[in-house]
């Protein structure tokens, strides 16, 4: 290979591409400004390279490539870095993938809305100023059967705020084994501590007692806080106070008692053959003073903190100054109105809520998906095969349950599954799936009839 300083030479300037017709257009299509910072970003790319390039052809090939490394630079900068994935894991409320997917009927409602103003905070009736929860809050109470609710970014947030307003400088008294880690290393000790509330854990990691709250109780006592251990379960020689026995002893202190739910379902899933999950309503049944739980994980919606409860505690929260640091959007008002409409006809909603639907799928349903996928497939060159699984709920919720399903198992003579996955994972529309028994696999219970075109797209591209 020659001296790699004549290599050099042979880059074009940056002035000199810029009077290239396709980088001209490139211009037209995407702003000079951009178009000339990527064009030095190749340059300097390409010089990199020549300084480590082993052959005379890399170099060239390099070289006469620029052209097409600018423009494939500029899309990847310029695309949405946020876009559609098929699922196929199994998991059906994969927090990766943004857990709770939304439906495309109450995004084309949404979406309608979004387009232009909204009466969010605007009162139609009495025009005048109104208030953005007025939208929801109704439907909300009807569905639990509180008395007040109100809505803030995510669970984590509602947690903080009811602790921040009920118990900030004092102490709130919750059982050591439900001292809950989640997603991201956000753990309940270190949210009570951020929101100025002092934890007094009781009782022991498998059992906890009444006595050992009321053991535990002083002047500063402000709150009885119960988590709801949606992400582990203790299983074995254990025990814990029922949420009827919390709340009678709540009544006999007067201190409120705080339910952390997290997954916020509003069915009993035991009805269609899952395990029972405690829905907020029975929480509100129990006497439970306030509740918090997710929007985007068993209710289906978009992500939210949604707090319910007894009147007074819940205007305490909504006059608290976090409140409106944790308030949601228009879109999220919106969108959670749609979802909640769903629930007013219970007979419908597991067909209407698409995490609903995927947890409730008949095995035998899931099974015809597969041969109907398969036979969109058609001939490849890859081996196809269907194949027994488990499903997951995911989203730290039911962490025992694994649902009956069926995947497609995709295995090839030239590349392991491993490469499969990489190719999946980086076609246009990445296709996630996982890797069980060195085959890859693609769980029919999370994947649409819609899908099944690009998954054979994909496939050809092997």
């Amino acid at each position: 290979m020659a001296n790699n300083s004549e290599y050099f030479k042979m880059i074009p300037k940056v002035d000199v591409l810029l009077e290239d017709e396709k980088v001209i257009e490139f211009v037209r299509i995407y702003g000079r400004q951009i178009v000339v910072d990527v064009v030095r970003e190749c340059i300097d790319d390409i010089r990199m390279f020549v300084k480590q390039a082993k052959s005379e052809s890399e170099v060239y090939d390099k070289i006469e490539n620029l052209v097409f490394d600018i423009e494939s630079t500029l899309c990847k900068k310029t695309s949405l870095s946020v876009k559609k994935v098929i699922n196929g894991t199994g998991t059906i409320l994969h927090t990766n993938l943004g857990r709770a997917p939304l439906s495309q009927k109450h995004l084309d409602k949404v979406n309608n809305i979004m387009a232009g103003y909204t009466n969010l905070e605007y009162d139609l009736e009495k025009g005048k100023r109104g208030l953005r929860y007025s939208h929801i809050e109704d439907k909300i109470k009807y569905l639990t059967g509180a008395e007040s609710a109100i809505v803030v970014n995510n669970n984590a947030a509602a947690v903080m705020l009811v602790l921040s307003t009920l118990a900030k400088n004092k102490e709130a008294i919750t059982s050591r084994g439900e001292l809950v880690e989640i997603g991201g290393s956000f753990r309940v000790p270190d949210v009570m501590e951020a929101s100025g509330t002092k934890l007094v854990d009781v009782g022991t990691t498998n059992k906890t007692h009444i006595d050992d709250y009321e053991n535990a109780i002083t002047d500063d006592t402000a709150l009885f806080l119960k988590v709801h251990t949606s992400n582990y379960k203790i299983v074995g020689f254990t025990e814990s106070v029922s949420l009827n026995d919390m709340c009678k002893m709540g009544s006999q202190y007067n201190i409120p008692v705080y339910h952390d739910l997290g997954s916020g379902v509003l069915i009993d899933l035991a009805k269609y053959g899952l395990e029972h999950e405690p829905t907020v309503q029975d929480s509100v049944k129990a006497g439970v003073d306030v509740i918090s739980f997710s929007g985007d994980k068993l209710l289906g919606g978009p992500q939210a903190g949604i707090i319910v409860g007894k009147n007074s505690y819940i205007e305490k929260i909504k006059n608290n100054p976090m409140t409106r640091a944790l308030r949601v959007d228009k879109f999220t008002i919106a969108m959670l109105d749609a979802v909640l409409t769903e629930y007013l006809n219970k007979e419908n909603v597991v067909n209407n809520i698409p995490i609903l639907k995927n947890l409730t799928l008949n095995k035998d349903d899931i099974y015809k998906k597969a041969n109907t996928l398969l036979e969109v497939l058609g001939d490849t060159n890859v081996e196809l095969r269907i194949l027994e699984t488990q499903s997951q709920a995911g989203g730290g919720s039911m962490p025992l349950l694994e649902i009956p399903s069926y995947a497609i198992g995709i295995k090839s003579k030239v590349l392991t599954p491993h490469d499969i996955e990489i190719k999946f994972r980086e076609f246009e529309t990445p296709i996630i799936g996982r890797i069980s028994h060195d085959v890859f696999l693609l769980d029919l219970r999370t994947i649409e009839k819609e899908d099944f075109e690009m998954i054979k797209e994909a496939i050809t591209c092997l």
